[in-house]
């Protein structure tokens, strides 16, 4: 579906957003019953919000609705999967995912009308109900411990597989196979960060599966370019660039622009990985050639909810010069401002600014941010930033380290998460 052009753009500028919402409903062949009851709503509240016109909307309800239609989220007054406004402080995999809306109508063309109404009306209500509890567990990860959503979030993945095994049609298997496809991705997320390697792999290769099962080559490799991701930082480099070269046969010359900035930096991040400086830095400019090209005006497609701009670059080179110990590449007069999203994302940049101060010989400036990134990973209870940080403490080898580092070990002395 076309958001770029015509009566849904214009309006969305005039800020008649459920103007937008009708619209797209109409161009789904949806109707306010079904809208409505996948919302819970009744069908007149859909009607009185299609009808509101330029003025006041409740963020939840248009969050809820541009997941269910698959809108983005600045066509209905949201930024980055936030209300305008709200200070930046959400990590970018919680803005790419926010309101996966867009899994289900992406996943699979929307049904018919002469599907069965009451199947296909259920199991879109399902469809977003689960899509939205992913939403709001993925919010909670910016404030809570990964060990405390860890089994909750499985609990939710098995009920919807439960979900999914009983759907009565196929269009309606892939498109819950697309839901589920994004909860295994953030249960990888979640596994990750504890330190579990072995999960993450495991929920990462599970989200690919299950976008293939939900027929969207889209998605499927959007979650390769992830596990990519997840391979490079942990140091397997040539693991790391063949799944990135799997994701982009995936899609071949289907593949959006932000796509080409986006893989071009985890291929910058396997090449890092694999020690190979020269390919790291040609990949970071092809990366950052393609973020410098997308227009911010218009919301990438789904899965690349987020905005990839040249900032994402030059964190990412940041990462590759802490792996290649290249300090020219880290240490920078506002390199810090890079370390943007919730805590645990910036302790983990902070932690690559200060393996470059290292290389640099400036021990107690790395060790005083190491310190720093290490508070959040222990209120976090982060094994991932823990175990980072231990990595740039076996950086520093000298026979007799001085106070700053002999602090840091006594802060990392018993720690085990």
């Amino acid at each position: 579906m076309d958001f770029q052009t015509g009566p849904i753009r214009d309006a969305s500028r005039a800020g008649d957003y459920g103007r937008v919402i009708e619209l797209t409903r109409k161009a789904q062949q949806m109707t306010q019953t079904a809208l409505g009851q996948a919302l819970g709503l009744s069908q007149s509240a859909v009607s009185r919000l299609e009808r509101r016109g330029h003025g006041d909307y409740g963020t939840n309800i248009l969050e809820a609705a541009a997941a269910h239609l698959a809108i983005p989220l600045a066509l209905v007054g949201l930024a980055d999967g936030r209300p305008q406004g709200q200070v930046d402080g959400a990590d970018d995999m919680y803005r790419r995912t926010l309101l996966g809306g867009a899994v289900a109508a992406a996943a699979a063309p929307v049904l018919s009308p002469s599907a069965p109404a009451g199947a296909t009306e259920a199991t879109s209500g399902q469809a977003a109900a689960l899509r939205l509890s992913t939403s709001a567990y993925r919010r909670l990860d910016g404030s809570t411990p990964s060990r405390d959503l860890y089994d909750t979030v499985e609990s939710h993945i098995r009920l919807t597989q439960t979900i999914t095994r009983s759907a009565g049609g196929d269009a309606d298997r892939a498109r819950l196979a697309a839901v589920g496809s994004e909860a295994a991705s953030f249960a990888g997320w979640l596994a990750w960060d504890k330190g579990d390697h072995g999960s993450a792999r495991s929920w990462y290769g599970a989200a690919i599966k299950a976008a293939k099962s939900a027929g969207n080559p889209l998605l499927a490799a959007y979650q390769t370019g992830t596990l990519a991701q997840f391979e490079a930082h942990a140091g397997n480099g040539v693991e790391a660039l063949n799944l990135a070269r799997r994701a982009r046969r995936t899609i071949e010359d289907r593949r959006p622009a932000v796509a080409d900035a986006w893989l071009s930096s985890v291929e910058a991040l396997g090449h890092a990985a694999a020690g190979d400086r020269r390919a790291a830095d040609k990949a970071l400019t092809m990366s950052r050639a393609a973020a410098e090209a997308l227009t911010t005006e218009e919301p990438p497609p789904w899965p690349w909810v987020f905005s990839f701009t040249p900032d994402k670059v030059a964190a990412c080179r940041v990462t590759c010069g802490a792996r290649l110990g290249l300090s020219d590449w880290v240490i920078g007069d506002d390199v810090e401002a890079l370390a943007t999203g919730h805590a645990k994302q910036r302790a983990l940049l902070m932690l690559d600014i200060a393996a470059g101060y290292l290389t640099a010989g400036r021990v107690d400036a790395a060790f005083a941010l190491a310190s720093r990134a290490l508070d959040a990973g222990l209120t976090y209870r982060s094994g991932r930033i823990v175990e980072r940080a231990r990595a740039v403490r076996r950086r520093l080898t000298t026979a007799s380290p001085p106070k700053a580092a002999r602090d840091f070990d006594e802060r990392l002395h018993g720690v085990y998460l």
